[in-house]
């Protein structure tokens, strides 16, 4: 029986695994990097160690330190959580061979399903169908080359052993397939230790059907139902919801029967999850087997009512499955949106910093598995999801619902997150009619939408009226009303603020006149002004006040008062161009040199960060006139890294 569990991971999961063991009477261990040594998951464990530094491949993938840990503090047992070394076939069997439990299936058939080529063999044996494409052993350029030539484009490339979007490429055209696949191998190398690749056949609007598994060591598999994950972007899920509207009862049926087939296939045991592509047509194509807990879990459980890490510690203990294939039913609706420290308004680049203001929405069928708080730090290190947001109703539209109002009520500052791209989402038309396909956001987002543009008049109201209830504004010497400049990057706003004989109630004039009526109950602030009403949680976030308006973040500052003196000049040199990371990073490649001539959005610099590789491109045609960064550099937010000339 397990007593002591060591979580050999970090974040949402590290938490999730944790509290799931309390339940079970289990004692929680943990571990931790240098830059993770105040991390929030440290709070929900009994005892931890430091494993290394800041970089993943020298704490969190350091498999000799992580089970030197788990001896040390006296663990029987180690879960990997999801990512890191959570699909490693030799960390579970150096786990078991150092004495310990593995929560999770045994190595051999990790080793099988970690890679999707043998995965692809082995299910095809057990008459599951696979994507058309080509699986073999030959991975030499050429024959790659060959191959896809013959499959056709556009087409997949696929790290064989990962996920998460990671080693994965799609590509248009023959030309780019050399870049792409050398980009491909190298990101699969970094991130699982394994460059071989495999091409599949490009399907052009399917759906990302998955099929949770659920195996004893005594010979019984079921299924727990389907996942709908085809909301994604760049590969990686945003939104994922159980069950899927794309299926009817027959269909899920005869997938489900081969998500167990697949899963026998390789004498699966414990949790994991069969992914499949869905066509328009009804055929369906097992892509690979996640031999692991999986981020999406949430939704499952929801539906089925049944605790998923519960029962992985239960089969680790010897358990037999309770749960018969004919009672596994789903109930109501469940769906997840992921937070991500993502910029909606920059491209979607991952945001650092310290949180300086977390609250998470609450009620009736809210759910949030978070891996962060107040003063959480988040580095360029790991990846850049925060928390999850599961909300669970009757029925999908009331589901629906439920996510857009809880999104409403999620206020973070300190870091940029994706909570208004979630919020767009939960309130599209094409979403609440259940038509997702892996080209959603290829097809429906016009991602202009987030760029910053002038507040509305809403937000600079609430904005001030939340100085005024705060008394964090100079509004009066005397009796005199004092002006009030608000800036948000180039917009201002002047105001003036006279107090009346009313508490709540101030005069306004300047830009705007009327009379303005305030409340703020803890983070939220009601205004009514000329006949209009607004509210909104209004936070301070350093010298910022922030506005978070109907999933937006409208950070204020004070202006400077207007200078006679003030004179704005521009410096640069003419037809020079410098080309900046545009956050912390390693570079991984550069693909220029001096004095060489680019097209525009050739490639310059690949800049790798939060696990993932970010192409840096020429705006325009130009020269390059400097290189400033050597391949391995470690560059911050900004750092010059080529000058162009045109």
């Amino acid at each position: 029986m397990i007593e002591r569990l060591l979580i050999a991971n970090r974040g949402e999961i590290a938490v999730r695994v944790a509290r799931a063991a309390r339940e079970r009477r289990i004692v929680p261990l943990g571990v931790y990097s240098e830059a993770d040594a105040g991390a929030y998951h440290l709070e929900f464990v009994q005892d931890a160690r430091c494993i290394g530094p800041a970089p993943a491949a020298q704490s969190y993938l350091d498999a000799n330190s992580i089970i030197a840990a788990a001896l040390a503090m006296k663990a029987d047992a180690i879960h990997p959580g999801y990512g890191f070394l959570s699909e490693r076939a030799a960390f579970a069997r150096a786990v078991i061979d150092a004495g310990l439990i593995f929560v999770g299936p045994t190595p051999d058939a990790m080793a099988a399903m970690g890679s999707k080529i043998e995965a692809k063999r082995r299910v095809r044996a057990f008459d599951v169908p696979t994507v058309p494409g080509y699986d073999g052993d030959d991975q030499s350029a050429a024959t790659l080359r060959a191959q896809a030539e013959g499959i056709g484009f556009p087409l997949m490339i696929k790290a064989s052993a990962g996920g998460g979007g990671r080693g994965m490429r799609l590509v248009a055209s023959a030309d780019r397939f050399a870049e792409s696949l050398e980009s491909a191998q190298r990101e699969a190398l970094a991130a699982f230790g394994d460059g071989s690749v495999l091409l599949e056949r490009y399907l052009r609007e399917p759906r990302h059907i998955e099929f949770q598994i659920l195996a004893d060591h005594h010979g019984r598999t079921i299924h727990l139902g389907e996942r709908e994950c085809s909301i994604q972007r760049r590969h990686q899920k945003i939104v994922e919801e159980a069950p899927s509207v794309a299926l009817s009862t027959e269909l899920r049926a005869e997938m489900g029967a081969a998500a167990v087939r697949a899963a026998e296939s390789v004498g699966y045991t414990n949790v994991g999850t069969c992914e499949f592509m869905l066509d328009r047509d009804g055929s369906y194509y097992f892509l690979e087997m996640n031999a692991r807990l999986q981020v999406e879990h949430p939704v499952t459980e929801l539906v089925h009512g049944i605790d998923l890490v519960h029962w992985q510690l239960r089969i680790a203990d010897g358990e037999r499955l309770r749960i018969a294939q004919n009672d596994a039913r789903p109930r109501g609706w469940a769906i997840e949106a992921r937070v991500y420290a993502e910029d909606p308004a920059n491209d979607m680049l991952p945001s650092i910093g310290t949180i300086s203001h977390w609250s998470e929405p609450e009620g009736p069928g809210v759910r949030v598995d978070s891996g962060v708080t107040t003063g959480s730090s988040v580095s360029h290190y790991y990846d850049p999801m925060l928390a999850k947001l599961i909300v669970f109703g009757s029925d999908r539209d009331a589901a629906i619902a439920r996510l857009q109002q809880s999104l409403l009520g999620f206020v973070i500052d300190g870091v940029r997150t994706n909570v208004s791209l979630l919020l767009w989402i939960a309130r599209d038309d094409a979403f609440a009619r259940g038509e997702t396909t892996t080209r959603f956001l290829d097809e429906r987002l016009d991602e202009s939408i987030f760029a910053s543009v002038d507040p509305p008049f809403e937000a600079t109201l609430l904005c001030a009226a939340a100085l005024l209830a705060d008394g964090h504004a100079p509004w009066r010497i005397a009796e005199a009303g004092m002006p009030l400049r608000l800036a948000y990057g180039e917009s201002e706003t002047a105001l003036i603020a006279d107090a009346t004989g009313d508490a709540g109630v101030w005069r306004i004039s300047g830009d705007r006149n009327g009379e303005l009526h305030v409340q703020r109950h803890g983070e939220i602030v009601r205004v009514s002004f000329a006949g209009e009403s607004a509210a909104a949680a209004v936070t301070y976030n350093g010298n910022a006040i922030d506005v978070h308006l109907d999933g937006r973040v409208w950070p204020f500052t004070f202006a400077a008062p207007p200078s006679a003196d003030a004179v704005g000049t521009s410096h640069g040199a003419a037809g020079a161009a410098s080309v900046t990371a545009p956050m912390p990073g390693r570079i991984v490649k550069i693909a220029i040199r001096d004095g060489e001539s680019v097209e525009e959005h050739a490639l310059l610099v690949v800049l790798e960060a939060m696990k993932m590789e970010h192409r840096i491109e020429a705006p325009a045609a130009a020269c390059v006139k400097a290189v400033f960064v050597k391949e391995g550099e470690i560059v911050s937010a900004g750092a010059p890294l080529v000058e162009l000339a045109s």
